[in-house]
């Protein structure tokens, strides 16, 4: 798989707004609804077998198309997809929901090409974890999501960030760059909300990975570099002369201050 190292981690020069608060991850919830789909029905036992606790409910399936038919019988918290599924594939299930939900979504494959990662946030996945996986690593990730969904309620971070010709509407999901609305999967979002609610400060890979994504750097991925990739691809005037989502050598990105 294609790896990038982690940064060393820096100082900033106050504490980040954040995107969840602690009161939130106390309150009682329902059950967690998990859907996977997944042709090996081995992978589908063992992630049942992983994430065993009442706060989670699973349904498992073995294709894409079984996956969009569950999907619009009930509602989920995650879904987890595998890529090469008989029917529909994992791509292509993946965009179609992302095309009516906003719920999240893990691909999990063993395609680890990094065309297959991109292709994958392209259409609208939060997070791709690569077969096989550490069951440890698959826990964290999904938790991670369920925290960060249970967060938005409760953010720090203004409703409304402006920065330069950068607007972010938080209630309404709304991004404009110089007047023009640009259309953004839930992580693009999430990251860009995150520097624009700092901007001017500078965050290495680790602590972009614990407050946007919700757990620690694992060092096994290049999802960070590839997030920047694509919004800088859809807020850049030129995307390979960023102006807003800047790279500091040897420390991290920041998101320019005006």
């Amino acid at each position: 798989m294609f790896r990038l190292s982690a940064l060393s981690a820096q100082p900033y020069p106050m504490p980040p707004f954040r995107r969840t608060s602690d009161r939130a991850a106390e309150e009682p919830q329902a059950p967690r609804r998990i859907l996977v789909a997944d042709d090996d029905p081995a992978i589908g036992a063992l992630i049942q077998f992983t994430l065993k606790d009442p706060r989670y409910e699973f349904i498992s399936v073995t294709n894409g198309l079984e996956a969009l038919q569950a999907f619009e019988k009930q509602p989920f918290d995650v879904v987890i997809l595998d890529v090469m599924m008989p029917y529909v594939d994992g791509f292509e299930a993946c965009q179609r929901i992302r095309e009516k939900s906003d719920t999240p979504i893990i691909i999990l494959t063993a395609r680890d090409g990094t065309d297959d990662v991109v292709h994958g946030f392209e259409l609208g996945a939060d997070d791709y974890i690569t077969k096989p996986f550490k069951t440890v690593e698959l826990i964290a990730r999904v938790e991670a999501i369920l925290r960060r969904v249970e967060g938005y309620k409760s953010r720090r971070a203004p409703p409304i960030v402006r920065v330069g010709p950068l607007e972010i509407d938080e209630p309404r999901h709304r991004v404009t760059v110089r007047g023009q609305e640009v259309n953004l999967t839930p992580m693009e979002f999430e990251l860009l909300y995150f520097l624009a609610a700092n901007a001017g400060q500078v965050f290495d890979r680790e602590t972009l990975f614990r407050e946007v994504w919700g757990y620690e750097y694992v060092g096994e991925t290049n999802l960070v570099d590839v997030c920047v990739r694509r919004l800088r691809e859809k807020v850049e005037e030129v995307p390979s002369r960023p102006r807003l989502i800047v790279t500091v050598r040897g420390v991290g990105y920041k998101l320019a201050e005006g």
